[in-house]
């Protein structure tokens, strides 16, 4: 499969069948990684503002718990999406931002935010 396919040529091609190396939906682990809840979220505030603080984090995502957010977060960081810094400081200070790999998706949150100002009141 041609990584660097144009929006064209993946048009004609998905019809066919696009898979992975290892003959997988190229989505498939995106999705994977992107599952549940809050991963969105946290990433759009990435998008925002990197670097980050847990505590910025959990107050700006209502509803998310110290729980979710810490689990969340090591996933996120445990599939290359966002690095984790910690200063040797007292109190502790840690931050959170955006891999390469994280940065990556700003196209596709860019698509989406345009595709939700167009459809959603």
């Amino acid at each position: 499969m041609n990584r660097n396919m144009s929006y064209e040529k993946w048009k004609k091609e998905v019809k066919r069948g696009i898979c992975t190396d290892a003959g997988n939906c190229p989505v498939t682990s995106l999705l994977v990684m992107l599952q549940g809840k809050w991963k969105f979220r946290i990433i759009y505030e990435m998008c925002m503002q990197s670097p980050v603080r847990f505590c910025e984090l959990r107050n700006n995502i209502r509803g998310i718990t110290n729980t979710m957010l810490t689990s969340s977060l090591r996933e996120l960081e445990r599939d290359g999406l966002i690095s984790r810094i910690q200063y040797n400081e007292i109190p502790p200070r840690v931050e959170y931002s955006l891999t390469e790999k994280g940065a990556g998706l700003l196209p596709m949150f860019y698509a989406m935010t345009q595709w939700g100002l167009k459809y959603i009141p």
